[in-house]
Order: C-alpha cells, then structure tokens, then sequence
C-alpha cells in the first residue's frame, strides 16, 4: 500500500531552541498514548529518581534521549525517530537537536517530515535558533507549523506572555512563505494542552497538541502528480529478465504507460510491475516496485523512469537553497559531490545571490557561507541531472553536497528551478582541433602547474624554461600571478573565497590554451589541493603536469625580495600564504623539486629533463 493510501499517517519533527523541552513534550505524548511498556515505566521511575531533570517527578526526556552521552549532558545529539498511534492516526515523530552546532541532524529530520513542532521557552522567549529551524522548515517545503509555547507553568501560566509570544513569532513568520501556524501553550513536563485542556488555562480555546496532529490535512505535501521512479538498482538476476528497481516518489504507473528514461529521454512502455507482494497492474507514490520495459534501453542507476508526456526537467545548472553545514565556509567555485537521489556529479556554486539573514529573513550580500548558514545560489554540474523542483517533489528536487576528499557531507540543498541559459548553450562544433594545432606546432600540449609559497622561485623557474623551451622552437605561453592580477583578476582580493575563484578563471584560461596547442607554463602559489584538482580536471589525462617547487618558508622569507613577508608579519597583510592563511602541499606532484638545494637553472633542466622522458617535448 503507498503512503498516500496508508490513511492517518503523520511525520513530523520537533525543533527550536536548545532546553525547550522538545525530549520532555515527546516522551509525555508517548506516555499519554500508552506507548510505554511497564518495563519501560519501571525504567523510566527508577531513572527519573536517580538522576532526572525533573525533581521528583517523571522526567519523561528520558523515554527519548537515547544516546548516553545526551543523558549525561542534558541535551539531544542525534535525530531520535518515534513510532506511536492513537485510534485516530499513526505517527514517526523526529526528535531533533537545539544545539546551533547539529544543525544539520535537524535538518536531516525535516528533510522527510510534513509538519514542524517549533517549541519556544515561555520564559525566555523568541531566540534565533527557533527563528533559524524556521526558516530551515519552511525552505525544507513544511507549510504545517506548530507552534508549541512550553513551560507555561513557569510563567504562572499568563495569558500575555503567550499572546505576546505568538504575535511576534506571527510578524516574523509573514516572510516564510505560506504556512498555516497554529500557537498552542502548554506544559509539556505537567501535561498541560498536550493531551488535555488545561484547567489552569482556561483562557485558551483552540485545540490540545495531539488534537491537532490528530486532525491536521498534510495531503498536498506532493504537488507533481506525474509518474516518477528513480532507478536504485537495475535487477539482473538472470540473462533474461532486466527489472528496474526504485520506490516511486511522485504519480502512479500501470502497464502498458508510455514511459521517457532521463535524462537520455528515450521511449518505451511499462511491461509489467513486481512489488513485495508479487505482480501487480498498477503502483503508486511510495510503493518500492520493480518494472520492466517493453523495449531494451540504456539505464543505469541514476536514471529516472517517468511519465512520457510530463517528463522532469534535464539540466547541468539550476538554482538552489544551500544549507551550508561544515565548520569550513562555502567557496563559489570550490568543486564539490553533489548527489540528487542515486546520482552523482561533480558541482561547484558559481554564484552565491545572497545569505539569509535570520533574525529579520532579509537577504545579506556574501563571497562565502559560514557554518549553518542558509544561502540562494546558482550550481554548475559537470553531467546534466534529472530533477524536479523542490516546491513539488521533496525526492528529486533535494540534494546533499559532499567533500570529495573527506567524503564528509558539507551541505544540503533544494532546488527552486533549473537555469534556462543551459538550454541556449551548446558546443559548436570546429573543424580545426587541437589535434591539427598540436602538430602543426610538432609538442604536446599541456599545462605545466608551478605551484609552491611566495618567494619559492616559481615564476624565475618558469621564465628559465620558457626560454629553454622557446629555443627549442616550442611554442609556449607563461602564466604568472602577479600579471594576471593586472587585468583578468584585478577585481579578485586574496581571502579564500578570492583565491579560488582567481585559479579557477587561470584554469579555463589554461584549458583553452592548451586547446590552442600551446606548452602553458602556470605560476601560481595555488594554496588549495582542490582548487589545483579543479584545474586538473579541465583538460584531459596526461595533460596537466603538477610541479611542487618546494623551498621552505624561512628561506622564501629571507629572499622576501617584495618585502611582503614582513608586512604580513607586521599585520599588514591579511590572508598571506604561509602566515595567516595555509598552504596544502602537493601530496603527489608529477614533478617534486627541491629548491633550497640547487638552483634555478638547475631546476629548469631538470623539469625539461621530465618533458622531454614524458615525450611531452
């Protein structure tokens, strides 16, 4: 049965500022529904008198905090998931962290919840880690919001404290987008307005919490109505059965449908549908099914399947919410993994529009975005993806970023709309290529990457080659950073955010020169792994060549012939390579020099000595 069949199912997250009692509301509610086993009740008695938050009472926290570690310190770290029912419906509820510093556990809940409980200390107040899971909600496509005034009973239960908490949670909330909010005040350590009216609120008329959850309309969670099902497998268990397995995110499918494969967008019809239960003639939003075609087609993991005449869009760029979720900051340019479902790609953000701002929701200018900020940007992909918008399809319009070293997750993202300028640009097709440019010059192209600290003698061993090279009739161009700061990357500073952009530019110069069948020679300090990766990857196997020229920091600052070491020294140079801003070494150049022991004509032969093993020249 699909989800949208299983009638009364109910997902939803609590979040909100750290201590707001978002372990206690739950675990009461599980109490309240007799979800507690008398082995649990014994448990939970016995833990609240040796050491529980609540005094002498039953510190219900404890039926959900899990880990030891949030018992010790009072707190909830990972994303605890609850099953309970009631006569009227059924319920996952996710309980999520306050700290500001997992952030992405809470996102990590919201991704696939339909309604946000946002708890608020009524003795404190709005703070900005309620307004921040707010405004994460509301970009995660929750239109159901809660919210849940708790610890009343601290405030003598006043009806202006809560009046006064809700109206100015309302005014902030106007810039959310379309939510329906509802403000309950309620104890969630006593019980009151949890599962049942308050006495000593009698003021209040609406309805008790789990009145609400019980009642609420989450049903338009999905606005795509076309057929969509991601390939997570393709099932071979014999030379004579091809299935594609996947769970269907949006619309239904039955035999015989016309269906188009993305992104290649080639036809075919439905054959027939498997499901846990065996063959059946049709399949639904959340059922994991797997269909065979009526015809034989290229796919792969990654593809989707869908409806023929209401197929999801194909792009390699879109615009997108990013929710930056790494203690290091998001640099426009930087390649990253983005991974949309079951496909993989290498990305990078080409612009970031703004940083949300959000105490007030306003939109702030930035070059970078910090730890759990949340930012509007356009991506670029190096392979097209098939997509939905986020707005209609949670599934197929979400993605995560991932650092390709590390593998770390850095980043979550929802996409508002793919970019139109992918669909006017396209690769002419020449007749001459760099084949021909390449022999008519008799070299190989390539780039030759002088990467190493200020001072090192990058550009001077460069220069010593070019002209080694030039006598030989090569052809050759050098790149060094000082010129090119003078007209293509005079606008760019030296933060990170700067550097990366100014190698990614000289990487696309470089890529097109080694197009034009030229020996580029790059002189760059480069400081990133990733940046130098980045350029690496822009032209073809065999063609970049890394030269790590690998003089120490005290004899680059004894040379020091433009004084800069001493002014960063003094502080008057911020960002300087080697002082206040790293340096990541080559791990694995192609070409290792050790400057401090030879000199630079030295180590000009020797680079040529390589060019010419590589036959390269």
């Amino acid at each position: 049965m699909s989800l949208a069949q299983e009638k009364g199912l109910l997902r939803f997250l609590t979040c909100g500022s750290v201590d707001d009692g978002k372990s206690t509301l739950i675990g009461h509610l599980l109490f309240d529904c007799n979800e507690v086993s008398e082995d649990g009740l014994a448990r939970l008695h016995a833990q609240s008198q040796a050491g529980g938050r609540a005094g002498a009472a039953l510190d219900y926290s404890l039926l959900v905090d899990g880990l030891m570690a949030e018992r010790e310190q009072g707190i909830t770290i990972d994303v605890a998931y609850r099953y309970f029912s009631t006569p009227k419906r059924k319920f996952i509820v996710a309980d999520t962290p306050g700290h500001e510093q997992y952030t992405r556990n809470m996102a990590t809940g919201a991704s696939n919840s339909d309604l946000a409980i946002l708890l608020v200390d009524a003795s404190k107040g709005l703070q900005i880690q309620t307004k921040r899971h707010s405004k994460i909600v509301s970009l995660m496509g929750i239109r159901h919001l809660v919210l849940a005034v708790n610890k009343m009973d601290l405030v003598e239960y006043r009806q202006d404290v809560f009046d006064t908490i809700a109206a100015d949670y309302l005014t902030f909330a106007q810039k959310l987008g379309d939510c329906d909010i509802q403000a309950i005040p309620l104890s969630a350590l006593q019980g009151d307005n949890l599962s049942r009216h308050s006495e000593a609120m009698a003021w209040y008329d609406g309805p008790t919490l789990l009145d609400h959850l019980e009642t609420v309309d989450t049903s338009h969670a999905v606005k795509v109505s076309a057929f969509r099902l991601p390939v997570q497998w393709v099932n071979r268990p014999n030379a004579n059965f091809r299935g594609y397995s996947g769970t269907i995110s949006a619309g239904q499918v039955s035999i015989g449908d016309d269906v188009r494969i993305g992104p290649s967008g080639a036809l075919s019809k439905i054959a027939s549908i498997l499901t846990p239960d065996g063959e059946a003639k049709s399949a639904g939003i959340g059922e994991a099914v797997t269909v065979t075609l009526a015809d034989e087609r290229d796919i792969s993991r990654g593809n989707v399947i869908a409806a023929a005449d209401d197929p999801p869009p194909v792009s390699d760029q879109f615009a997108a919410h990013v929710i930056w979720m790494h203690q290091q900051p998001l640099l426009p340019g930087r390649q990253l993994q983005l991974r949309l479902g079951a496909q993989s790609v290498n990305a990078a953000v080409t612009e970031l529009k703004y940083v949300i701002n959000y105490e007030d929701n306003s939109h702030n200018a930035g070059k970078t975005l910090g730890f759990n900020e949340t930012g509007y940007c356009n991506l670029a992909l190096d392979h097209p993806v098939v997509f939905d918008t986020f707005e209609n399809n949670r599934d197929m319009g979400s993605f995560i970023l991932v650092d390709k070293l590390s593998n770390e997750t850095v980043g979550a993202g929802m996409i508002a709309f793919g970019l139109r300028r992918a669909d006017n640009v396209h690769w002419q097709a020449m007749d001459v290529d760099k084949q021909a440019r390449a022999a008519l010059k008799g070299q190989k192209p390539c780039v030759l990457w002088f990467t190493g600290l200020s001072g090192s003698g990058k550009s001077t061993i460069a220069n010593l080659l070019e002209k080694r090279l030039l006598a030989r009739g090569g052809h050759t161009y050098l790149l060094d950073g000082d010129n090119v700061r003078h007209g293509l990357n005079r606008d760019l500073g030296f933060t990170d955010a700067d550097r990366v952009e100014n190698i990614r530019r000289i990487g696309e110069v470089s890529r097109l020169m080694v197009d034009a069948g030229l020996l580029v020679m790059v002189s760059f300090i480069s400081p990133f792994r990733s940046e130098r990766r980045l350029a690496r990857q822009m032209v073809e196997d065999g063609e970049f060549v890394e030269v790590f020229v690998d003089t120490p920091l005290e004899i680059c600052e004894e040379r020091d012939v433009k004084g800069l070491y001493k002014k960063a020294r003094a502080g008057q140079i911020k960002n300087f390579t080697g002082i206040d801003s790293p340096y990541e070494a080559p791990e694995n150049p192609e070409i290792h020099l050790h400057a401090a022991d030879k000199t630079p004509e030295e180590l000009a032969e020797e680079v040529f000595a390589v060019l010419e093993a590589k036959g390269i020249v």
